[in-house]
């Protein structure tokens, strides 16, 4: 086994494992697959070692990526793996409260240890901070940063649905906000508004204050006391339905059909910027987004150690150009 290039996936035979494993292979690395079903290891045809996130061992690896959900139970277990093990650690963690757990609990222990600890490095969470980071640009804070994803549709993964109820679970059915420079649980209904997305996909109803893991990762870093999220109707009601099916592949890489614009608007004062991010199947894009990370990390293309969102670790507009044969950045 090649130390140097053998990189962790706990969760490695899940949706956005198996992505995040091809990825690894296109790029030169070994994947190293972990997870509970020996069989579906096996069929990887990468090398594997049977263990659930509680007693996983990182000897061996370079680094760890973590797509194993919910992450409330499996984050804080391989964290601790890894800086037994002295390596990187990188998450697709969507959940909000498993990603304010991992800045609460490893920020002082990771830095101490000098190893990067990178949580919700995904298209929920990762990709909305590079965006918010590549508009702030020279501005040291703004006053508002919105947020605005135009999903044509939205089918769910079980990973997605098990660690949307764990959430829920944890804060009693309430809806969370990020205004005043804080986090608020209220419980009233989300407004729907119209949002003016770049054509072609052009003016969308969405739903306002439907808070993803940018309200964790924008603020860990950015002065910005107001970061919304909105979603279009049409994907906030397939993620709601009973019986929405999962994900199909639709191409030779296993994507979907599912397309996505991320418009991010950052406001201070009567000045405005405005970057946006188009592509196809939001789970096959984290794999990228884990692996650019991963590969920046090893290569020491780092601007801190600790627990750090992408935004604040690397160079977010670089980074946002190295990931082009996937995504289109305007």
């Amino acid at each position: 086994m090649n130390t140097d290039q053998t990189v962790a996936v706990v969760g490695a035979y899940g949706h956005t494992g198996r992505f995040v494993v091809s990825e690894l292979r296109a790029r030169g690395f070994v994947p190293l697959a972990l997870g509970r079903d020996e069989e579906r290891l096996r069929a990887l045809g990468a090398e594997y070692r049977v263990a659930s996130a509680g007693d996983v061992t990182l000897d061996g690896a370079a680094a760890v990526i973590n797509c194993a959900g919910p992450f409330a139970s499996t984050a804080a277990p391989v964290i601790e793996a890894a800086l037994r093990a002295g390596i990187p650690y990188v998450d697709v963690a969507a959940e909000i409260e498993a990603n304010l757990d991992t800045f609460a609990h490893f920020t002082e222990r990771a830095k101490a240890a000098g190893i990067a600890v990178v949580p919700a490095m995904a298209f929920f969470g990762g990709l909305g901070d590079l965006l918010v980071t590549t508009a702030m640009g020279d501005w040291t804070a703004a006053d508002e940063a919105h947020i605005a994803y135009g999903l044509s549709s939205w089918h769910p993964t079980a990973g997605t649905l098990a660690a949307g109820a764990v959430s829920r679970d944890r804060r009693d059915g309430r809806r969370i906000r990020y205004t005043g420079g804080r986090l608020e649980h209220h419980t009233d209904d989300l407004p729907t508004v119209e949002w003016d997305f770049p054509a072609p996909l052009g003016r969308r109803p969405v739903l306002a204050e439907f808070t993803m893991a940018d309200v964790v990762t924008v603020p860990s870093h950015l002065a910005i006391p107001e970061v919304r999220d909105y979603m279009t109707t049409v994907a906030a009601r397939d993620l709601a339905t009973p019986g929405t099916p999962s994900p199909t592949a639709a191409d030779e890489q296993g994507r979907s059909e599912q397309t996505f614009t991320v418009d991010v608007i950052v406001r201070s004062g009567d000045a405005r910027r405005r970057v946006t991010a188009t592509g196809r199947d939001i789970y096959a894009i984290s794999a990228p987004l884990a692996v650019e990370a991963v590969q920046r990390i090893l290569d020491g293309r780092t601007r801190t150690t600790g627990v750090a969102s992408a935004g604040d670790i690397f160079d977010a507009a670089d980074f946002l150009r190295a990931l082009s044969p996937h995504l289109t950045v305007s």
